[in-house]
């Protein structure tokens, strides 16, 4: 049963200012949908941040609720493809940026979108997960389909730290690859290397080469940073390897050339989580808790917020200190 009430975080940018403030809300507030969720858990993404602190233009409209993920269990559903009870999955498609986000305890969404929680993960591993293992787990699907194999070499992996980084770290080494971490937070060094990585490189002593190609360092990359990392690592990167985008934090510039692609046979392959068609999201999904699932995603995942501790975990992840994946418990929702 659908309360007539319940909790959300919604952010409003009206003639009061931009905001976001948890508030009692119906059903009926919210975007339209043929299935109705209890959400038990979010996550916090970098893109959940932007978009609750107005330090990003991430909601394309006006009230909406924040949180680009969400799992939970099916209350009430118009759709033959999901039931009552049935857990279920859905990140980006939208959430907190043209419809209704997942931080609300109660949530109405398209079917269409919605995957069933594949055995293997609990709602609260899914979100331990959430869009930050679904792209790392997608720019590796995106990698070996362009060709990429561990024993071309070792892959990098930039702000390893970061959700994305880190489940990367763990989720490519998990699929037999030597993994090389870069991060600016040499304090960390020893936990990234606990969750596989086999070298750590501090970012303040890379120094990329001027000309457009350099001595090879790397097999293939996933870059979470974007600006001049990424411009650096297409001159460093072996023939025929894969460079799999998926951030741009450090920048959206990109100052290279063709001859590294040209000559080196090297790929760019641009990473979408948000709009990932259906049948991929499924299939990123089933590796994800399966032979992709992390190792240590007990040590990745932190301990779980409640809303009201968002704005603080914004504020921190936005000034550099974001560590791994923080999970959001929404609601009374069973325990992890």
């Amino acid at each position: 049963m659908i309360p007539d009430k319940f909790r959300s975080f919604r952010i409003f940018d009206d003639e009061n200012g931009y905001r976001a403030e948890i508030v009692d809300q119906g059903i009926d507030e919210q975007s339209d949908g043929d299935v109705v969720i209890r959400a038990e858990w979010s996550s916090v993404n970098y893109k959940d941040a932007l978009a609750g602190t107005g330090k990003g233009k991430i909601l394309r409209r006006f009230p909406l609720n924040g949180g680009i993920d969400v799992a939970g269990v099916v209350v009430e559903s118009k759709a033959d493809a999901f039931k009552e009870g049935d857990p279920v999955i859905m990140t980006g498609c939208g959430l907190s940026e043209t419809r209704d986000g997942g931080y609300s305890e109660y949530l109405r969404l398209p079917s269409e979108w919605l995957v069933p929680l594949p055995q293997g993960l609990s709602l609260y591993e899914a979100m331990c997960l959430g869009t930050a293992g679904f792209t790392a787990g997608l720019g590796l699907h995106r990698m070996e389909a362009n060709g990429q194999r561990p024993d071309m070499g070792p892959l990098c992996v930039t702000g390893a730290t970061g959700g994305v980084g880190s489940l990367a770290v763990d989720i490519y080494t998990r699929a037999g690859y030597e993994v090389c971490a870069i991060s600016g937070k040499v304090e960390e060094f020893s936990w990234l290397k606990e969750l596989g990585a086999v070298q750590c490189i501090y970012r303040q002593d890379l120094h990329w080469p001027d000309s457009p190609m350099a001595s090879a360092r790397f097999a293939g990359a996933l870059d979470s940073v974007g600006g001049d990392m990424l411009s650096g690592l297409t001159r460093v990167i072996e023939p025929w390897g894969s460079i799999a985008a998926c951030g741009m934090a450090g920048g959206i510039g990109l100052k290279t050339t063709v001859m590294p692609f040209i000559i080196r046979g090297i790929s760019l392959l641009g990473i979408n989580s948000a709009g990932c068609p259906y049948p991929l999201r499924k299939t990123i999904w089933d590796r994800l808790a399966t032979d992709w699932k992390p190792a240590h995603l007990d040590s990745i995942a932190g301990s779980a917020i409640e809303l009201e501790d968002l704005p603080k975990t914004f504020d921190r992840l936005l000034s550099g200190g974001g560590h791994g994946r923080t999970p959001v418990r929404i609601g009374n929702g069973p325990s992890e």
